[in-house]
């Protein structure tokens, strides 16, 4: 798994609803490595203006920090400068769920992505759900037929599923099978992982390993 420049934090979340309290503790932890200021929320993977609305009622109710969201919905958002310098100046910048290929389409090689980059290398956290954590990845699924599209790249020879079910590993192992992907990680609902500085990480809940298609399922416990 990556080791990050800097003491910055990506936390990777495998999805539930956050206005249930499913997402609480996941949220916890990553908000525990929060520095002060403000959490950016990123909606290009779902395009919902209601989303980052909700999203910001909650964690000030839950855990008094405030959210501001970051106008990213389609490619020319995440060109323009303005744009980049609202990302950077986030002390955590959250990347809501929905299609995998909204968020690649949107953030693949612009000042936005950049600016998300240098941010975690600095000391920053970004967190991802369900499909954002995935696009992260070398390979996702695309919404058009199952197929395998790239994703952004920062998990090198890694792969995610999210909403991961260990007695349902179909997908899990099929991603094993796409070029460039040499290991992947299924994450259920309700849990994390954290990867930090140095090779570190952490997790909430159950996260498994997966080395090879016909591997055993690892489960990973916090460092």
């Amino acid at each position: 798994m990556r080791r990050f420049p800097g003491g910055g934090w990506l936390a990777l979340l495998g999805g539930g609803e956050f206005s249930f309290g499913e997402t609480e503790e996941a949220d916890a932890a990553w908000l525990e490595k929060t520095p002060p200021g403000v959490v950016g929320f990123v909606p290009a993977a779902s395009g919902s203006e209601e989303y980052p609305q909700h999203f910001a009622e909650y964690l000030q109710e839950a855990f008094e920090r405030e959210v501001e969201t970051l106008p990213l919905y389609r490619p020319r958002d995440a060109r323009r400068g303005r744009n980049a310098e609202r990302v950077a100046a986030c002390a955590a910048v959250y990347l809501g769920g929905g299609v995998s290929d909204h968020l690649i389409d949107t953030l693949a090689g612009s000042p936005a992505l950049a600016a998300l980059e240098a941010s975690l290398s600095g000391g920053g956290v970004v967190v991802a759900i369900a499909a954002a954590a995935q696009a992260l990845g070398a390979a996702t699924r695309g919404i058009a037929g199952g197929r395998t599209i790239p994703g952004l790249g920062w998990l090198p020879g890694g792969a995610v599923e999210a909403n991961f079910d260990p007695d349902h590993d179909r997908r899990l192992r099929s991603l094993l099978q796409s070029g460039g992907v040499e290991w992947a990680v299924g994450i259920p609902a309700e849990g994390a992982l954290l990867l930090g500085p140095d090779g570190v990480f952490e997790t909430v809940g159950s996260v498994f390993l997966l080395s090879s298609p016909d591997g055993e399922l690892e489960e990973l416990e916090s460092e």
